[in-house]
């Protein structure tokens, strides 16, 4: 799973916290309160998105209704693992990860190794 650019970052930071479809015009007009973005640049990011596979879009009268296929958390994963993919030595690069995690999320780690039966694993 790639990072998004900027613009697909935007288009999906709004689907993914309004947790429903929206057209491009909603997220046009959600955008242009922030900064000047023009409806075709959206509509073709969107359709981007949708290729790529990280939207689903279904036709609502004569406008396209766009869905992350994917919530924030599965692409945040997604990425976690592409990452380590791109080392040799993956102990190693977890080692220094979880050196540098803060406390709040060390403990948020053991509770997810525990919530999914891997507890004995840190």
């Amino acid at each position: 799973m790639r990072r998004l650019g900027d613009l697909e970052a935007e288009i999906m930071d709004r689907l993914w916290r309004w947790r429903r479809a929206a057209t491009v015009r909603e997220l046009v007009d959600d955008i242009n309160l922030v900064r000047p973005v023009a409806y075709t640049t959206v509509m073709t990011v969107a359709d981007i998105l949708h290729r790529k596979g990280m939207l689903r879009r279904e036709k609502a009268g004569r406008a396209w209704m766009y869905q992350p296929l994917y919530s924030r958390e599965e692409y945040t994963a997604g990425l976690m693992r592409e990452a380590l993919g791109h080392t040799e030595d993956r102990q190693a690069a977890l080692m220094r990860f979880v050196e540098r995690m803060s406390p709040e999320d060390v403990e948020a780690l053991r509770a997810a190794l525990r919530s999914t039966g891997r507890e004995g694993s840190l």
